[in-house]
Parts: structure tokens; sequence; C-alpha cells
């Protein structure tokens, strides 16, 4: 068995990964983002799940087919403008599409028929792009996952997975009927059935001989085929005629620096797991006696990372830990998925821009693609890291147009959330537009995500806080907004006096104390034994005095409670995100703390009435005669109509006592945040809410990535533009 121990200090830098790029270097940016749905026809229920998983590009990379598996459809995309991808419908397969390539104006699509693990069937069709007609089909006999078509265009590959029932046997392997690997003629992209050819896989691997589960094909110039058997943890290397030329374990990598622990609410890269096999998902050729595969893993492995090899089955490079350790540094570990495989790297395109080869490395977990410079293939250097949407599963790269395109599974719509995506980049001369906020060069390994409140110090600092999603970590965040990206330097975790964390807080809102010190504010829920409180922490972040509500507020709770927290002359203000049981019909309580005689009180504020979801208030800040909210709704893409700042005059804040008849406060619009969070090229996300102004009147606004669960994991933390300056 191949196996490498790869080690790394949390201290050291991913080379260029994420560091402040020279504005003449080229890059990769975001231009567009298309949700799969707009391919239905007219008059259907587009409320259906849909999703774009498998991707390929005409030979002249105007147009874009991709796999729908939950419609059973392959869809098209005419990007012809890439800024702005038109929808060409969607083509009825009659069954599961599993995978597509290219050949001449023909998609070659793998389609799953199966009625049965232990009966699979599927087959290989043909279809014209531009029409839509199926104008060949091949019967597979078993159940298709990856399809490639040879670079001369003679011959396609196909992966027969018949896949385990993961309900059976613990869900291990040894359950057939086994897979295998296809060959199939192309005529003028046309399907010559008659020279179908079966290549068997059994008895190759080491583990589970007598059932191979081939995953993923890929051809080089040479017409060799490299397979990667992904639950048996092997790789196959097979001739053009069928002729097995080599196989070989993937091996298994030692691992530090690593969170083994999900569910827990905590980032900790402090756990080790030895002998983890790579069990490689995604495989593509990088020359004629190179590959990289995408480890994703599955039954006992994963390794988190990608590695190269030589066809003769020697290991080229491993990237161990440091393409994890890399997204964690962006916010995009996926804490829910410690326990299993991490950030999951799935997927792997290759191509040549502007005359360097790359590697493009999809994280499934992460939603994230890392672009690699693989000049040296034994060192390769991790040059970006661009946002995706949920579960990038296909890439397609597309040099002679400057483009990649990324094809992301989830779909969220059951949930109210993010739809599936097909996104598009371009390979410009400018610099990286993500990500906006990194941890990398701290003097530690600083994971970090669902950022909420945020307040400005001096010298350019902003303090953040996360939320509720790391409950047992509640952590702030010293930001330095000097530099580009915006960089975490340093983290201050919040705990009891007896050093304890200090779990079940809900942190909202964090500003100073003008002693060194914060006050905090935790939204709380009741329902799941968070209190809605007030903490002030000294500046080691250890708690000297919990604020609980008063019974008047208690009376009327609901579980949207403070989010954000500011102090002006003495007194603390919180913003209540939603209506409670006592407020007039679209207007929320600011609530008034005065620190030194305890007195509460509040005043109402008026916010917009929506037409789908709900409005609330996600900040609230002092600034000069003015106190700044946030005011947004729960919509996510095209949806979002209030992502906004208003403002309201200081003189105006006189809170009466709460049970009274409460003022209503007046409000003015600053700044629209959603042409920004366009800016990015993806869709709007819901949750702006981070506020910061410096004395100098600059605003700086942030999002909440939810822990990088159900979400893109994407941060946006941004100078807000704003004709003026806060004042």
């Amino acid at each position: 068995m191949i196996r490498t121990l790869y080690m790394t200090s949390a201290l050291a830098l991913v080379a260029g990964s994420v560091a402040a790029q020279d504005p003449a270097e080229m890059n990769f940016n975001r231009i567009a983002a298309f949700p799969t749905w707009k391919n239905m026809a007219e008059g259907e229920d587009t409320q259906r799940e849909t999703s774009s998983e498998i991707i390929a590009a005409t030979a002249d990379g105007m147009t874009l087919v991709y796999t729908d598996s939950p419609l059973g459809v392959l869809g098209r995309i005419d990007i012809t403008e890439p800024a702005n991808p038109q929808p060409l419908g969607n083509i009825d397969l009659g069954g599961e599409p599993t995978s597509v390539a290219v050949a001449g104006d023909f998609a070659i699509v793998g389609v799953n028929t199966s009625e049965s693990y232990t009966d699979p069937s599927g087959y290989l069709g043909a279809v014209n792009i531009e029409t839509g007609e199926m104008v060949g089909q091949c019967d597979l006999g078993g159940q298709p996952d990856s399809v490639a078509v040879a670079k001369d265009g003679t011959f396609a590959a196909v992966a027969i997975e018949n896949e385990r029932d993961e309900d059976l046997g613990d869900g291990r392997t040894g359950q057939l009927p086994a897979g295998f690997l296809v060959t199939v003629g192309l005529s003028d992209g046309g399907l010559d059935c008659d020279t179908l050819n079966t290549i068997e896989m059994t008895g190759l691997a080491e583990i589970s001989p007598e059932d191979p589960e081939p995953e993923f094909v890929d051809i080089n110039s040479l017409g060799e085929i490299v397979v990667t058997l992904q639950e048996n943890n092997h790789m196959v290397v097979v001739s053009a005629e069928g002729e097995v030329l080599n196989h070989f374990p993937a091996g298994a990598v030692d691992l530090t620096e690593i969170d083994t622990i999900d569910e827990r609410g905590s980032l900790d890269f402090d756990k080790t797991q030895e002998g983890r096999k790579r069990e490689p998902d995604a495989v593509k050729w990088l020359d004629d006696d190179h590959f990289a595969i995408a480890n994703e893993g599955d039954m006992d492995g994963g390794s988190r990372s990608w590695s190269v090899f030589n066809k003769d089955g020697s290991l080229v490079y491993e990237a161990g830990n440091t393409f994890e350790h890399a997204l964690i540094q962006i916010g995009h570990y996926p804490d829910k998925r410690s326990d299993a495989k991490g950030v999951e790297p799935e997927s792997v395109e290759v191509g040549t821009f502007n005359g360097t080869p790359m590697a493009f490395i999809g994280s499934e977990r992460g939603s994230v693609v890392g672009v690699y410079d693989v000049t040296d293939l034994a060192n390769p250097v991790l040059t970006q890291l661009l946002p995706s949407g949920i579960a990038p599963e296909g890439f397609v790269a597309l040099p002679d147009r400057n483009l990649l395109v990324s094809a992301n599974e989830g779909d969220l719509i059951e949930d109210g959330g993010v739809r599936s995506h097909v996104m598009i980049y371009e390979y410009q001369q400018a610099p990286a537009a993500y990500p906006q906020l990194t941890s990398e060069g701290a003097d530690e390994l600083i994971g970090w995500g669902a950022i909420s409140g945020m307040v400005a110090d001096a010298d350019g600092v902003v303090w953040a806080v996360n939320d509720s999603f790391y409950g047992y970590q509640p952590s702030i965040f010293k930001i330095d907004t000097t530099q580009t990206p915006a960089r975490i330097t340093d983290v201050i975790r919040v705990t009891r006096a007896n050093g304890d964390a200090a779990q079940k807080l809900d942190l909202e809102g964090i500003t100073l104390d003008g002693e060194g010190g914060f006050w905090l504010a935790s939204e709380g829920r009741t329902d799941r034994v968070i209190p809605h409180a007030l903490y002030h922490v000294n500046a080691d972040g250890v708690i000297e005095d919990e604020v609980g509500l008063p019974a008047e507020l208690m009376a009327v709770e609901k579980r949207f409670g403070f989010e954000g927290v500011t102090l002006m002359d003495g007194t603390l203000w919180m913003a209540v995100q939603r209506e409670w049981a006592d407020d007039p019909k679209d207007h929320v309580k600011l609530v008034s703390y005065n620190i030194e005689s305890e007195e509460w009180g509040a005043v109402l504020y008026p916010k917009a009435t929506p037409d789908t979801g709900w409005v609330g208030l996600s900040e609230i800040t002092a600034h000069g005669d003015h106190v700044y909210v946030i005011e947004r709704d729960n919509q996510i893409g095209e949806a979002a109509v209030t992502k906004k700042i208003y403002r309201i005059p200081a003189a105006e804040m006189v809170p009466a006592a709460l049970g009274s008849d409460l003022p209503v406060v007046t409000k003015e619009e600053v700044a629209d945040l959603i042409p920004a969070l366009q800016a990015q090229g993806g869709y709007v996300v819901d949750k702006v809410e981070g506020l910061a102004i410096f004395e100098d009147g600059s605003i700086w606004a942030s999002t909440d990535n939810d822990g990088v669960d159900d979400s893109s994991g994407e941060t946006f933390f941004w100078k807000v533009e704003t004709e003026t300056q806060a004042y």
C-alpha cells in the first residue's frame, strides 16, 4: 500500500493562496451565476428540485450542457455572452443522467435506468445539442457513472459503477453485481454500439476485489484511460483496446492539525488521523504520464486532499492538510463534516491559461474551487480560492475563452434556500475579488465563520463575534481592515471566570466598553435554553458581568432577540430583529439599558413591509449624530429586496418605559447593499449582519455564512460606498 506522512505547521502560509495580489496579474473572478431552474419550460413547476452536476461544453465554448439528476434531463446554457448566460432548455432523457461529455455536435450522456441495486441498468446516449434529438443509444448492461470522450473523438469510456446499497451490510462493498469499464466507438460524434467493449475490473483491488466500483474516468492523448475505484481505494490504467496497463492502490495519508469532531460547534484543529485512505473520486490527466485525483473518501477514507500520481503508480505530489487549511483560513470549513471527510475534495479539472498549466480542485462541502499552478507537478502552487455555489460537482475549463465553469448540485428549495447554480469565472487582468476576509498570516491557524456583530476600533481594527453556530466556541475576532483582503489577525475566546468556554451563547452584537473590554449581545432562544442577555467581558474575553432581560421584556419575548448592540452616552442600545408579542405590525424595538442606573427602556423602529418572507434588523451602531441600523429581508438571489443601511437621528433615541406607549423614530436610507452583493457575480445572500463605522465615517459591512451549513460559505466583508461618509 502507498502511504505518505504529511505534516505542516499551522504557522506556515499556503504559498500565494490568498495574499494581496498585484492588480496587473491575471486572476479568475466570477462574472455570472445561472440558476438551473431557469431551464424549465414555461408552465413547469419551478419549485421542484433541480441540480447541475457534471458539465461539459461544445468545442467552440459557446454552449454548456449539464446533467440534472432530479429532473432526469440534460440542461443547456448559451454562454455566447458569458456574463449574461441564457437558458436553452432541458432535454428529457427518460432516466437519471449521471455524466456527460461532448463529441462534435453531440452530448454523450450516461443515463441510469436501474430498477434496483441488484438489477442495475443504463444506456449511453448521443444527443444533438442544438436540436435536443436523441440520435443514438447503447445498452451498457449496468449503472453508468462517469463518461469521458477521447481527445481525438474516436471513442468514449464509461465507468459502470453498479453502486452498492448503503443500507445493507453496514454500507460495505462486496455487493454484487460488480462494476466494470466500457468503451464505445464514436463515428462523427455518433455512437457505434457494435464496438462496445466490456473491460472487467474484478480481481485488481486489495479491498473487495470481487466488487469493484469504478467511479470516474478520463482519457489522455494516447487514448489511455485512467479509472478510479473509489470505494476500493484503487487506480487502474487501461489502453484504448481494453488492456489493463497498470493498477495500484491509491494509498493513505497521515493527517495532522485537523478537526475530527462534528456537531460540537467549535473549530479545533488539533487532531490527527493516521493511515487515512485517499479513496479518490474525480481524476484528470495532467499530461500523458500524470494524473490528479480528488481524495473525497467514502467508506474508510477521505484524506481531505488531492494528489498527483504517475501512471506507473508512483506518488508525485500529496497536498496533505494544506488544501483544507487554506479553506479554513477563508472561513469555508464545514464543521458539521469534521468526523467524516472535512472539506471533501471531489472534483478536478485541468486547463492551460495564458501558457500556465492549471488544476482546479473543487471542495464539495466547502463550496470552494482551488486554483493551482501545476507547472511543477511535484510542487503545485495554490494561487487562488474561488467561491462557488453549494456543493460544486463538475467543472469545465475553456482556456480559448479565458473561462472556467462550475456546476453546483446543491438545491435547497425544500428549505427555502438557494437554488442550484452554474457559476462562470473569467481569467482577467484584475485583482482577485475573493476572498474579502482571511485569517492567513495569523500566528496560529484560526478557523472562523458565522460572523455576526461588528464594531470599529482605532487603527483600522474591526472586532467581530460569531453566532450560536459555534456555540461551544464563542469568539471575538480582531480584523485588520488596512490590508487587502482584510485579515483576522487574532482571536479572543469568550470564557467564564473559571476559564471554561462560555457555552450557550448566541452572540449577535459587540461594542467597545471604552475601557479595553467589550459588551456583547446574545440573541438567545428560550426553546434551546440560550438566554437573551448582555455580557460584559474584559480584554481577555472573560465574562465579568451578565445582564438578563427584565420581566417586562421576557413576558413578550420571541426567539428573534437582540441583533446588535452599541454604546451611546452610557446607555447600551440593542436592535431586536423582529416583532415581539406587544409590537405593532412592521415595528420592532430598539431597547435601551442604562449601565449605571440599570434602567431599561425602548423606542420603536418602523421597518419595511415585505412581499415575501420577513424583514428585520440585524445590526445597530452609533456614530456622531445618528444611530445606524441594517434592515434586511430573508430573501436570496433575485427575490432579495431589502438589504439596506438606515440612520436614525440620535436626538430621537429617547427611551420610554417598557410597557408604555413607545415613541416611533424616523429613518433615512444611507445605502442599498444589494449592488455590492451582486458585484461578486454570484447570487445575493440573505444575511447581511455586521456593521462597523470608523471615526472618519468609513463604513464596513459583512455577511453571516451560516458556518458553511446549507450555505456556500461565502463571507462578504467590504467597505460600503456611499455618496457621503457616515456623520
